[in-house]
């Protein structure tokens, strides 16, 4: 009776414990929609082939504000063919531990704090460490703009197109957005 017992207290701890994990895992997956994101590193690689603007996501697993920019701007259709069209769109997780070389240089995590920083992520973000924020960099690495904060859909297309299209060069913002007209469905 008592080994009865054991077993099936074991197999319930077990149907608990895989319950309760998939339940996790499964509010822990980012809906990325259908954006074709890369590595940094993939990124830099593709340049010396075909240059291109690289666009990135910088997030943190626990943003909630970063999640529901991937629900509901970067699964827009039209959003995400722009920017697989006209950038190199970039994931980087702003705590990744994992090093990154580039220019010569190895970005590294630091620990610090509960979660701590990577290297990279505080550069691109001029040590403003705020999640999400969105970074364009040009064709040759250098920065164009970071844009801090969640960005919805409307908001977020007329900034992709007004960098993607090089207006930015030429026009203001505010021009911009008087003659902007939108394409989302």
């Amino acid at each position: 009776m008592k080994k009865e017992l054991i077993y099936i207290s074991t197999i319930a701890l077990l149907l608990v414990f895989v319950g309760s994990s998939a339940f996790i895992n499964e509010a822990d997956t980012v809906e990325e929609g259908p954006v074709n994101w890369m590595s940094f590193e993939e990124a830099v690689e593709k340049s010396k082939t075909e240059k291109k603007k690289i666009f990135i996501d910088v997030y943190t697993d626990w943003c909630g504000w970063c999640k529901v920019m991937d629900k509901n701007t970067f699964s827009q259709a039209d959003i995400a063919k722009y920017l697989n069209e006209n950038f190199y769109p970039v994931k980087l997780d702003a705590e990744q531990e994992e090093d990154i070389e580039f220019r010569g240089h190895t970005f590294k995590f630091v620990p610090s704090g509960r979660r701590g920083y990577h290297q990279l992520a505080a550069s691109l973000l001029n040590n403003k460490l705020s999640y999400p924020t969105v970074v364009f960099l040009d064709e040759d690495f250098n920065m164009i703009q970071p844009l801090a904060g969640y960005q919805k859909p409307e908001q977020f297309e007329r900034v992709i197109k007004f960098i993607g299209g090089d207006h930015y060069k030429s026009t203001t913002w505010e021009e911009w957005v008087k003659e902007f007209e939108s394409e989302l469905n």
